[in-house]
């Protein structure tokens, strides 16, 4: 009995101090850890994102781009942090492809975070170095096919968007080429600008500015509608790639065991962040469009990433694809 006792009181005393510390945060920055490269996609919806949460949580939210492993360098870091709300996790589409694409996965999606909320979704665009001779998506897939021995694709590693695009891009047309991979897909464009790769597939966030300046070729979007920032660029679906849709969706989420009052102070600060017109203006100028609130919850964000897992897992096990 005294022993029961003892035990009630001791969790008493932690629930006291975890609503207290929750009270008083955030005392310091808190950290946004973006696991792919500085320039690429994430990264740009990432740091806008932080500047509008740090309005609202009157404090900064650093970005920290730990990379490597399709991501999940990255996700561990923050997996294995301590559950005080100061480091969190924005992640896309990869933290639903990860079991599914690595054998000796060191976290667990379901089971080592807390959910924050879902952020925005972002369509892909299937690009080109601008000497490629092919002008248009049939055009590509004739020359795609005819000279595949030659042919380099590019994209930021395993279990990275641009490599799931691909993946899905060259099985459904049937063929393969030699794949390229990359820290991130900042390097990834730089190599594809300078001509040192053929075509990539690569997130409107960080995409739009060069096919806006026209120093690549692009063949299509990946979004079932056409992006309203690049109105006059067809889907692949138009051009006959029946079916194919791969939308690049974007969540946050913290360390297992983050106390409720920090979550929801987070959530609040997500919320805010999305609503804001320089948010929404910064994203629909790139092809973004951040998620409607019900979406951008602890719930709905745990949901889809499961429904997702669900969703990739049978084709990435199709394709025989796998990681260390």
């Amino acid at each position: 009995m005294h022993k029961r006792i003892v035990g009630v009181f001791s969790a008493l005393v932690l629930a006291l101090s975890a609503g207290a510390a929750a009270q008083d945060y955030p005392s310091k920055p808190i950290v946004m850890v973006v696991p792919f490269a500085a320039g690429g996609p994430t990264d740009t919806l990432g740091r806008n994102l932080a500047e509008g949460m740090s309005k609202a949580l009157k404090r900064q939210v650093i970005i920290d781009n730990t990379v490597g492993a399709g991501g999940t360098i990255g996700a561990n870091k923050v997996a294995k942090a301590k559950p005080d709300g100061y480091m969190v996790l924005l992640h896309h589409i990869g933290m639903a492809t990860s079991p599914g694409l690595y054998r000796n996965l060191s976290f667990n999606p379901l089971n080592d975070f807390e959910y924050v909320g879902q952020v925005a979704d972002v369509p892909m665009t299937l690009l080109a170095k601008k000497t490629l001779p092919p002008n248009n998506f049939q055009e590509f897939v004739a020359y795609l096919k005819q000279n595949k021995s030659k042919m380099t694709y590019g994209n930021a590693g395993i279990g990275a968007a641009s490599h799931l695009c691909g993946l899905l891009l060259l099985s459904a047309l049937e063929t393969d080429v030699q794949t390229v991979a990359y820290k991130g897909t900042g390097p990834a464009m730089t190599d594809l600008l300078g001509g040192q790769i053929d075509f990539m597939c690569d997130q409107t966030t960080n995409t739009t500015g060069h096919i806006q300046a026209k120093s690549v070729k692009v063949y299509g979007v990946t979004s079932a509608k056409r992006v309203p920032s690049l109105a006059d660029i067809p889907t692949l679906q138009e051009q006959g790639l029946k079916n194919f849709e791969v939308v690049v969706w974007h969540g946050i989420y913290a360390p297992k065991g983050t106390p409720k009052p920090v979550l929801d102070r987070l959530n609040g600060a997500l919320k805010s962040a999305i609503q804001e017109a320089s948010f929404k203006d910064s994203m629909a100028k790139l092809g973004a469009t951040p998620v409607p609130l019900d979406k951008a919850t602890p719930d709905a964000l745990r949901a889809h990433l499961k429904a997702e897992i669900d969703r990739w897992t049978p084709i990435i096990k199709k394709a025989g694809v796998y990681a260390d």
